[in-house]
């Protein structure tokens, strides 16, 4: 059975490479974390300076070494800079072989195909390395662009879950998406 025990792997595409944020990534990270746009529709903290975006790093770096998430920086590949970061949050293995997907990307970065090449790393490796048989992507009804995204990855909207999460602003619903992976592997032409 799959374990992080705190090793985040690298994974390369042809355009975007996945890898472990480090305290370096942090002047690139407050800009997309901190960028109106891309916080919208997220739950990140209020960011005002290097230091906060380094100690969320730390906090999510922190994370995988508990087995609560795997959280990848998305690095424009020959370039070096950080433009965002996906991953894979609460996932359970034996009963339920489930992970939840999570993302943002910079906004002078979205719309390029960048996140659908992530997102499609990030699938390959749950998938084929932790064998999940599920990825859910739980989106805000008004946020459009992610409802777009996950339809054109091929995820599956199966609802909404009412009052599911509790904001600033109260309870919001949650539309459900789901990618299974008898339908991940018929979409790459694979069997089983």
């Amino acid at each position: 059975m799959y374990a992080c025990e705190g090793h985040i792997p690298e994974l390369a595409g042809d355009r975007v490479r996945l890898r472990r944020l480090t305290e370096d990534d942090a002047a690139d990270m407050l800009r997309c974390w901190s960028d109106p746009d891309t916080r919208k529709f997220t739950a990140l903290p209020a960011m005002h300076a290097a230091a906060d975006a380094a100690a969320l790093i730390a906090w999510l770096n922190a994370m995988s070494e508990e087995e609560d998430a795997l959280r990848w920086g998305i690095e424009l590949t020959g370039s070096g800079r950080v433009i965002g970061s996906c991953g894979l949050n609460q996932w359970q293995l034996a009963g339920a072989y489930r992970g939840e997907f999570g993302c943002e990307l910079a906004s002078d970065c979205q719309g390029k195909g960048f996140m659908t090449e992530a997102a499609e790393l990030a699938m390959r490796f749950a998938f084929q390395e932790m064998g999940l048989n599920r990825i859910e992507a739980f989106v805000q009804p008004g946020n459009a662009r992610a409802v777009r995204f996950f339809e054109r990855l091929g995820y599956t909207r199966e609802g909404v879950l009412r009052e599911y999460r509790h904001t600033s602003t109260g309870y919001a619903d949650a539309v459900v998406f789901s990618m299974l992976k008898r339908d991940w592997n018929h979409r790459k032409g694979e069997v089983g």
